[in-house]
């Protein structure tokens, strides 16, 4: 009797470390997936400037060619 109680409580043991590595990783990819988000609206924003600047440095270039 003792034997398959040992099991029984080693399988639980086994389950409850799942469990714990189960909601860290959930917590890790919580976070990773806001720093992608705030990675994305950086690129995003880097995006938009490099086109504004883009678009000046053409009106500028227009008028030095003859």
């Amino acid at each position: 009797m003792l034997w398959p109680m040992f099991a029984i409580a080693l399988v639980l043991l086994g389950v409850a470390v799942l469990a714990v590595l189960a909601v860290r990783v959930y917590a890790e990819v919580r976070r990773l997936s806001a720093q992608v988000a705030q990675a994305s609206r950086r690129i995003t924003d880097a995006s938009g400037d490099l086109e504004r600047a883009a678009a000046d440095l053409a009106r500028a270039g227009r008028g030095v060619r003859p």
